[in-house]
């Protein structure tokens, strides 16, 4: 039984890995956060489950005149996700359609040297990835994140969130192993509403979180024992 609200993103984070349990200490098991706000979520999945964090940096194309609204969303390598049919309606031209895609792709890129600070990314292929986001309104960007994924030759995508919007949810199902969402009210206006303590994930947070899970990798690989040389 979960709240009517989560507390905060740790505290969704580590509701959401209670329902990961299946994955807790595998090798093979990457959580790919989404940032900002999927970081700390993301950050207490990883952790309660003992496995690896990194990021998956997707951005939202937002309506031109009404950013919160998103027409799409875009990632790495290319990978572009459009609402159908809105240059064919008028609703935004060809131009803008590109204009965005640009800039967020360049933004993309400026928080990939952000937030790795030189770090190396992680290979995907043949891995199960964990997609974790503080919610899934549109699910535009999440598809985002799994067609990305998908690219890479992962060996089993799962799709995690606190909260997601019914109908966005279902939609995104079919494109994924695994979906896990703990709470998909029919009342979703928003992502924040589900959260008594939302503010808004700055990006040195975002920074401070993957260096103390880097670290803590990092240290526990070095921990393991090395494999004997072959005689």
């Amino acid at each position: 039984m979960f709240p009517e609200r989560f507390k905060d993103r740790d505290h969704a984070g580590t509701l959401l890995a209670q329902r990961l349990a299946e994955y807790a200490g595998r090798a093979d098991v990457l959580v790919l956060a989404l940032p900002r706000g999927g970081v700390p979520v993301g950050f207490a999945v990883a952790r309660a489950l003992g496995v690896e964090l990194d990021i998956m940096l997707v951005r939202k194309l937002g309506l031109p005149g009404h950013e919160e609204y998103a027409m799409g969303a875009v990632g790495p390598g290319g990978v572009q996700v459009l609402q159908v049919g809105l240059v064919e309606s008028g609703v935004v031209s060809a131009e803008q359609v590109d204009q965005a895609l640009a800039r967020e792709q360049a933004e993309i890129v400026h928080r990939d040297r952000l937030y790795r600070a030189g770090r190396a990314p992680p290979s995907l292929a043949g891995r199960c990835v964990i997609l974790v986001d503080d919610g899934i309104a549109t699910g535009a960007t999440m598809l985002a994140a799994v067609e990305v994924a998908r690219q890479q030759q992962v060996a089993r995508l799962v799709v995690a969130a606190p909260v997601g919007a019914p109908d966005s949810v279902a939609a995104l199902a079919p494109a994924v192993d695994q979906l896990v969402c703990l709470a998909t009210p029919l009342r979703f206006h928003a992502v924040s509403q589900w959260y008594r303590h939302f503010d808004q994930t700055a990006d040195d947070q975002v920074q401070d979180l993957l260096a103390l899970a880097w670290r803590e990798h990092d240290a526990a690989a070095a921990r393991q024992p090395q494999a004997p040389e072959p005689p």
